[in-house]
């Protein structure tokens, strides 16, 4: 969950001043009668213009029937749905981390949308997303809006060294970085790119593009999968990565101790892997670089291609308990329509429920995010995948002993893998 509520964030610093929408009454019919739609959504999620406009325009297609809108805080989400869910009275839509559909969903406690994909452009969902939504062979909800992790690089020092294009595979990446360093040799506090020691969301990439996976499953119970030989390739790459780079960030931490964009703002970096907000927070951190940065896709080891990349994301969903599950399924249906995908892309984010990114490639690190995304993946769909991340991350564990050479590669995935096992076991 740490990932997606930083995508939260990110969701606020990006947001743009949205158009106003004008309303109409074809996106729904019939009469609703004196009723009222309680919808939570998380904050930063959705600027106040698309949401004034979605529900003006909901409510102008169901007479009688008015949207309760609730803005709620990450911090404490999961007890409060725990609550509202297994409640009386629970909301008639809400917003979930992609990492948190699989919980809910295992405890039936969300309504199951599977007879109705199509209505909700089911076809153009995000494959990755759709995946985080799929518990016991049924759908539990619909994509929101995702963002995934790009390369964000300094233009002016990429030309004063010489490379004149975005790396499109990974030993073009591993070159440039190269370059950068010997183009400031004379900086020793100069890092070509700045990758923290257990950034393991970038690992993911890495060991995905070798075709291997964290964990699999056998049967209904998952196992790790870290000690296969893809994941092992995957590791070493991102030692080649942190070896050739000169990179001084700590390798036991991750991109959050210290915050990888106060770093970068230092004009002491030419790379760094992060998401959106995290390159208007190196913006922030020092206004000018404003027009100085770029990004690409995290490359693939195939020439040309992307690597998969994690998406952190959400999910929209219906209670089992709501009152309203009809109205709830208009509401997911007009918010999955172009017109509001595109405000969501206009605001930064990869739509989840349309694959025209249009509107999202009016930026350099838009149009990197949506090259990207369609390689999407999410973590395994298990209610216990939280408690991997929650607590003593194996895959944190495993990067930190590698690095520092305290583990051989064999014994640190070995370990991890056990650990991870465990854990998934529940």
């Amino acid at each position: 969950m740490k990932g997606w509520r930083g995508l939260a964030v990110g969701a606020t610093a990006l947001s743009v001043a949205l158009a106003g929408c004008g309303t109409s009454s074809d996106s729904g019919s019939g009469e609703g009668g004196d009723k009222t739609l309680t919808v939570w959504l998380m904050d930063g999620s959705a600027a106040p213009a698309l949401t004034d406009a979605l529900h003006q325009e909901f409510e102008s297609a169901h007479p009688g029937v008015k949207v309760k809108y609730e803005v709620q805080k990450w911090g404490g989400i999961q007890e409060k749905l725990t609550t509202a869910l297994t409640g009386k009275t629970p909301p008639d839509v809400i917003e979930l981390g992609n990492t948190q559909t699989a919980k809910f969903a295992s405890e039936d406690t969300l309504e199951d949308l599977s007879g109705d994909v199509s209505s909700l452009a089911g076809d153009q969902w995000l494959a990755g997303l759709e995946d985080s939504l799929t518990w016991d062979g049924k759908q539990y909800g619909m994509p929101f809006y995702a963002a995934n992790r790009t390369v964000v690089y300094r233009t002016d020092l990429f030309q004063a060294a010489g490379i004149t294009a975005a790396p499109t595979s990974r030993d073009e990446w591993v070159a440039a970085v190269e370059k950068l360093k010997a183009a400031n040799a004379s900086d020793p506090e100069f890092q070509s790119l700045y990758l923290p020691g257990q950034s393991w969301y970038v690992l993911l990439s890495f060991i995905w593009d070798e075709g291997g996976d964290v964990a699999k499953k056998d049967g209904d119970k998952w196992a790790g999968a870290l000690d296969s030989a893809e994941a092992k390739a995957g590791l070493e790459f991102y030692k080649k990565l942190v070896d050739a780079s000169g990179t001084k960030a700590p390798k036991d931490t991750d991109e959050a101790t210290p915050q990888q964009m106060e770093v970068f703002g230092t004009g002491k970096v030419g790379m760094m892997i992060g998401l959106p907000w995290e390159l208007a927070g190196a913006v922030k951190a020092d206004p000018t670089l404003e027009g100085k940065l770029g990004a690409f896709p995290i490359p693939s080891k195939t020439a040309g291609k992307t690597a998969p990349v994690f998406l952190g994301g959400s999910n929209l969903a219906i209670p089992a308990g709501s009152a309203n599950p009809d109205l709830a399924k208009d509401y997911l249906k007009l918010l999955s329509s172009k017109k509001y995908q595109d405000l969501l892309a206009e605001g930064g984010s990869v739509p989840g429920t349309s694959t025209d990114t249009t509107k999202l490639e009016t930026t350099p690190v838009g149009k990197a995010l949506a090259a990207a995304a369609p390689n999407g993946k999410v973590t395994p769909t298990t209610p216990t995948w939280a408690g991997v991340e929650a607590g003593q991350n194996p895959l944190k564990d495993m990067l930190t002993a590698y690095l520092t050479g305290a583990k051989s590669l064999d014994q640190a995935t070995a370990d991890a893998n056990a650990a991870l096992t465990k854990t998934l076991a529940g």
